[in-house]
């Protein structure tokens, strides 16, 4: 098990996602930076989508009370396991009654946390990812006990991973979205040649931008979103629907991000510069 002493600005359970339920109304949910999920997994040799802890902006402090593996990985995250300094993306042993002290992010926004063989919290239509009604809670609360596996000998074929190269990247690479041809010309230009930053308005639903551009006033039927979906509001706000986003919605998508863009954008935080650039 492992204990969850302090739980840290937000820490959730989260894997690949939830898939095959969006025409009931759920969320894929899942890493917001499943690139980090993925090396994460990889270096303990886990199945790539096997559940981490996502840590938001300040870690937690946590108790492994069994023998494992462990790995951060994402942005980078000051941690001592025992007292002694964690260097990100390196494989480390965790002996039973260790302590896992995280500090605050230094580059990035989000660091997962794997331990071999993944954490076993509860599975909900095929994923252990938070998301709350259809998990019992949005996020580990103080005294939360997360199951694993013990694992007393594991031999990994690569001990560590060189840091990755996105933490710092700014731009991201779009298509057009269904509703991209009600834009004007002018509007468009302002989206592709425009900085934008985060606004406070922002968590794992969606992302607002700022500033604001021209609005659109034309009503569209209200249709399917996807994460990384891009919307316009007739006030002229760019929103950026993420992993828990809602699966349909009445403002124009006129972008669609990539899956390297959207992993760039869980990383990012308030005030940090954007750009749109076509795929």
């Amino acid at each position: 098990m492992l204990k969850v002493l302090k739980t840290g600005f937000y820490t959730s359970v989260q894997d690949r996602g939830r898939f095959h339920y969006r025409h009931f109304g759920v969320p894929v949910s899942g890493a917001l930076d499943q690139n980090a999920l993925k090396r994460a997994n990889a270096l303990l040799e886990n199945d790539p989508g096997s559940p981490a802890l996502e840590i938001t902006m300040q870690g937690p402090q946590v108790e492994f009370t069994e023998q494992t593996f462990m790995v951060l990985s994402g942005a980078g995250l000051e941690a001592t396991l025992e007292g002694e300094s964690v260097e990100m993306d390196r494989v480390y042993p965790v002996p039973a009654g260790a302590t896992l002290t995280c500090g605050h992010v230094q580059e990035g926004f989000r660091t997962y946390l794997s331990v071999k063989g993944g954490f076993l919290s509860e599975m909900k239509l095929g994923s252990r990812s938070q998301f709350y009604p259809v998990t019992s809670g949005r996020s580990l609360a103080g005294g939360a006990m997360v199951p694993y596996e013990p694992c007393e000998e594991f031999s990994p074929k690569l001990l560590k991973m060189s840091a990755p190269g996105y933490l710092k990247e700014y731009q991201l690479r779009v298509f057009p979205g269904p509703d991209f041809n009600l834009l004007r010309d002018s509007q468009v230009s302002q989206i592709f040649e425009m900085d934008f930053s985060l606004s406070k308005q922002h968590d794992r639903m969606a992302c607002q931008l700022e500033p604001a551009i021209e609005g659109i006033s034309t009503n569209v039927i209200t249709s399917a979103t996807l994460p990384g979906t891009v919307q316009l509001t007739p006030a002229g706000t760019l929103i950026i629907l993420m992993r828990d986003g809602q699966t349909t919605g009445g403002y124009p998508r006129i972008l669609q991000l990539n899956e390297v863009s959207l992993d760039i954008m869980g990383q990012k935080r308030f005030g940090d510069r954007i750009r749109f650039l076509r795929a």
